[in-house]
């Protein structure tokens, strides 16, 4: 007996229409158009708005952007904080550090550890950072409309930190 072939009435339609498919999509379109700003943005230091308008720094990279902490943070607290490995996140680490927007140090609190922290340079990537989300949300308000934008965050929100 042989196995009954699939049926062709399923509608696959789902499968490139559901939320998480959606949400993916709008995620790298969001990070794409961010790092479109900052490459464009006069006040990042030129030899990272070049490797940004190269596509050399990806939304990977803004993980780091995203989750170091001001006064800086050990490689496993970025890591964990990213949901990467600390290996992934380390060979992150060393991009950003010979591209001058981290730098390790000594921790303070235990000597063998070391501590991941934003240089000049890569503050001022990080305001661009900043500005650049800013426009970006903007410009999606003003694609879906201020009500859609709103519910979108508020959902969005409730979503995020129920999974938590």
């Amino acid at each position: 007996m042989t196995p009954a072939a699939p049926s062709t009435d399923i509608d696959a339609g789902w499968r490139l229409t559901h939320l998480g498919r959606l949400l993916g999509h709008a995620m790298r379109r969001f990070d794409e158009r961010v790092l479109s700003l900052m490459a464009h943005n006069i006040e990042v230091p030129l030899a990272l708005s070049n490797l940004a308008a190269r596509a050399q720094v990806s939304a990977a990279h803004i993980h780091i952007t995203r989750h170091l902490a001001l006064e800086g943070s050990r490689l496993t607290e970025l890591a964990r904080q990213a949901g990467m490995s600390k290996q992934a996140m380390g060979d992150l680490v060393d991009q950003c550090e010979a591209w001058g927007l981290v730098l390790r140090e000594p921790d303070a609190q235990d000597g063998r550890a070391r501590r991941v922290r934003f240089t000049a340079d890569g503050l001022a990537w990080l305001q661009a950072f900043r500005e650049a989300v800013a426009q970006a949300e903007a410009e999606f308000r003003v694609e879906v409309g201020t009500e859609v934008a709103t519910v979108v965050m508020i959902g969005l929100e409730a979503y995020a930190g129920s999974g938590a």
